[in-house]
């Protein structure tokens, strides 16, 4: 497997696993938190895009929560991902980037390393959310890589 593979099937994860909580918060009673959260997971995936492309932010980093913004972030990021991987290809992921963060402060990272903190930071806050969920008497989605492996959710 090369790495462009690997990130790909990283991303296919990241897709799944967030669509996965989509629909727990859906079938639940989405409080407020669990639906912030997601917002937050999907506006930074869509931020980082954008600093990978050297485009001007869109969103704000914690945007107001709502079901239907989700719902849209959800099916509009995938392809998008996809198609960045597509055109970086193997030799673009060790370019580096600059950007500035979201308090204006300069920074250089490689695109690898953005791209693995992308996924890393969804699993960081799914795992919040998960948490905040059984705290309030839900179930949340079940989302660790090797379920999505083994079950075929992740190719």
């Amino acid at each position: 497997m090369t790495l462009l593979e690997y990130l790909r099937r990283q991303f296919a994860y990241d897709d799944w696993a967030n669509r996965e909580v989509l629909n727990a918060i859906r079938s639940g009673s989405a409080d407020h938190r669990s639906l912030q959260l997601l917002a937050h997971i999907l506006a930074a995936e869509r931020l980082w895009l954008e600093r990978l492309q050297s485009q001007p932010q869109t969103v704000p980093v914690w945007p107001q929560p709502a079901l239907t913004s989700c719902e849209r972030e959800v099916d509009a990021l995938p392809p998008l991902w996809r198609n960045y991987l597509s055109e970086t290809g193997e030799p673009g992921l060790s370019k580096p980037i600059s950007y500035r963060n979201t308090k204006g402060e300069p920074f250089d990272s490689t695109v690898i390393d953005i791209l693995t903190h992308v996924v890393m930071h969804a699993a960081y806050h799914r795992g919040q959310i998960a948490t905040h969920m059984r705290a309030h008497n839900q179930t949340p989605a079940y989302t660790d890589f090797i379920h999505g492996i083994r079950q075929g959710f992740v190719k």
